[in-house]
């Protein structure tokens, strides 16, 4: 397809296409350059359910295990990536190949913080000027050989995870973020369908969140009930990837810049074996 629109109906991404569907031109010729062996999206239908956590201990799980790891954040007027990499301080510059992502201790990452100018700064945009924004981090910036791109996506199913899917055509699919409470499983199956509506393959669920272990009685508490991402799983036909529990250091770690998945905890382990099947999946 081209900006005039002239070849929409010979388009492979017709019922995903954010120009055809508002009437608004958007290029689509975008070639991620094959040098990204794996495009992975991180998505949920609701927020708050920890899908940027699990998008950087993914990368950084994927990281130690010696493969070459980028993370792009696509959400252009939340961008958390940055926050949880703790390269804050960061920027990215222009360099003779593109767009430089910045360094995360091997992890090349780019996101719309590290352009803005404050952490308190506003992005008020239109979806156009975002879908322009993803297209630049995808088109621009200089990745070069990577074995894992991980996206982290805005929660949704509106303009942002369809102009991922209409600028990479080669993505080996999605992840879906959940937590066990219906509230967050009612927007994850409409992630799902999501996905499924885009013709992308969903490697699996993960639910985060998934109980509590006391730390005086030891036993289990289930603070947003348990097995919800589980049967949503089943009941969809999708893999399930495994559950994530409630752990204090994940929230403190995250706020200092830090992964949990380096540590000693059964969130650590778990997350740990979500990753080693993440992985026979894709070979």
């Amino acid at each position: 397809m081209t900006e005039n629109n002239e070849n929409c109906e010979t388009c492979t991404h017709q019922g995903t296409c954010p120009s055809r569907n508002s009437g608004e031109a958007v290029t689509c010729e975008v070639d991620p350059g094959s040098k990204i062996k794996h495009n992975i999206i991180i998505a949920s239908g609701k927020g708050g359910v920890g899908k940027s956590t699990v998008s950087v201990n993914l990368a950084r799980a994927l990281l130690l295990d010696g493969f070459k790891v980028g993370i792009l954040d696509a959400d252009i007027t939340g961008p958390n990536i940055p926050k949880l990499l703790g390269i804050e301080d960061r920027s990215l510059v222009l360099g003779e190949e593109g767009i430089r992502p910045a360094d995360a201790g091997g992890i090349k990452a780019a996101s719309m913080a590290l352009v803005l100018s404050s952490p308190d700064s506003p992005v008020v945009w239109r979806g156009p000027m975002k879908m322009a924004a993803i297209k630049q981090f995808i088109q621009d910036v200089d990745w070069g050989e990577l074995d894992f791109l991980i996206i982290d996506l805005p929660p949704g199913t509106s303009d942002e995870p369809l102009s991922v899917v209409q600028l990479i055509p080669d993505l080996a699919g999605a992840i879906i973020v959940t937590t066990p409470q219906e509230v967050s499983l009612l927007d994850s199956r409409k992630a799902v369908n999501m996905v499924k509506t885009m013709k992308l393959p969903v490697i699996g669920i993960i639910e985060n969140m998934a109980g509590l272990m006391c730390p005086h009685c030891h036993q289990r508490i289930d603070i947003f009930q348990s097995g919800g991402g589980e049967r949503m799983a089943e009941e969809m036909n999708v893999r399930f990837l495994g559950s994530i529990p409630i752990d204090p250091q994940v929230c403190s770690l995250g706020d200092a810049g830090q992964t949990f998945v380096e540590g000693d905890t059964p969130a650590a382990d778990i997350f740990r074996l979500i990753v080693e099947r993440l992985k026979n999946i894709l070979r």
